[in-house]
């Protein structure tokens, strides 16, 4: 490997990119290590000089906060080490969500790439081969600087703000709707379709244990009695995925105010894009009805995201009543 070549750390947290048959379990299972993924990846000692570790070997469900934390850490000191990039390979089931926690707290100029598979490495067209060197290619390009986390998936990298898995089980699983994809990556280049923004200023480091927040999905017939079990359950905060443009039922509607005087309520829509209403419906229930009640409506943030960032929030040091003016401090540095 030719030393003018930039330095690309690759750290594995397990997932299908890395599963391979057992016997013993029926199906595939994380067995492969960062330097065995890499070795099977064609032209990849071209683009960069690689570092690999292997940090966890899970599937990634079973990822924790503590795990995140630890890749967050480790890919700090790979840059201040010498390297240009980190890559970071893990499960699809997750990936939207530790995309967009590890992006709230990374603070460093130089890319870090979230990629893994759809498609296990014994599979006839497996993904994860191109997907590792899409996205080396892409932690090693210069206009990858300076744009937070970013997810690289089938040729497109995806910013993790706007990345969410829209398909369970198709090589082209993930989008971004709103928001729009970052890059696509041609003969080998990403072309970025936006410039770079002003990115919100990274949280602190959590100083205290995470906390339980809730996410309750608002359906057909709920009238949000699984709300307020949650804070009989310890939970510090709930994020309600609401119907539409951020409403829910007259029943549900009249449990919002007692929580919100207890813990942070927030609203997000669970449509899979589109943001929510801040003055258009006013009927109980509604975005005006729950505001006034207390809750925080949170814009284009998802359901998924709306939940990290008000645990990341809290973990930090944020004062449960501060939530709302982060959130909206939050949201409104990203709608730019």
């Amino acid at each position: 490997m030719s030393n003018s070549l930039p330095v690309v750390a690759v750290a594995s947290l397990g997932g299908t990119i890395s599963m391979t048959p057992s016997d013993a379990a029926g199906g595939v299972v994380p067995t492969l290590d960062a330097t065995q993924l890499a070795r099977s990846v064609p032209g990849l000692s071209e683009v960069a000089t690689i570092k690999t570790t292997s940090l966890r070997q899970l599937p990634s469900a079973s990822l924790g906060y503590g795990d995140l934390m630890d890749a967050l850490t480790w890919a700090e000191q790979q840059v201040a080490d010498g390297a240009s990039g980190v890559v970071l390979t893990q499960g699809t089931d997750t990936l939207e969500e530790t995309a967009f926690l590890l992006d709230l707290f990374w603070k460093l100029p130089a890319p870090l790439i979230l990629t893994g598979a759809m498609r296990a490495p014994q599979a006839a067209g497996a993904d994860g081969p191109a997907n590792l060197l899409a996205a080396v290619r892409t932690a090693v390009h210069p206009d990858s600087i300076g744009r937070g986390v970013l997810v690289v998936m089938n040729d497109t990298a995806h910013y993790a703000r706007w990345v969410s898995k829209g398909d369970a089980l198709a090589v082209q699983a993930f989008v971004s709707l709103d928001g729009g994809v970052a890059a696509r990556l041609v003969e080998g280049c990403p072309t970025f379709f936006h410039a770079r923004q002003t990115r919100p200023q990274p949280l602190a480091r959590p100083v205290r244990a995470w906390p339980k927040v809730a996410m309750v999905t608002a359906v057909l017939g709920d009238d949000g009695e699984l709300a307020e079990m949650a804070l009989k359950g310890g939970y510090e905060a709930v994020v309600i995925a609401a119907q539409g443009a951020g409403h829910v039922s007259f029943g549900f509607a009249e449990r919002i105010g007692p929580l919100a005087a207890q813990v942070p309520v927030v609203i997000a829509s669970r449509a899979a894009g589109g943001s929510t209403a801040s003055r258009t419906y006013g009927y109980v229930g509604a975005e005006i009805d729950l505001a006034r009640r207390g809750a925080h409506l949170c814009g284009w943030l998802s359901p998924l995201k709306a939940r990290l960032l008000v645990t990341a929030l809290l973990a930090s040091g944020v004062a449960p009543g501060a939530v709302g003016d982060a959130l909206a401090n939050w949201s409104k540095l990203t709608r730019q």
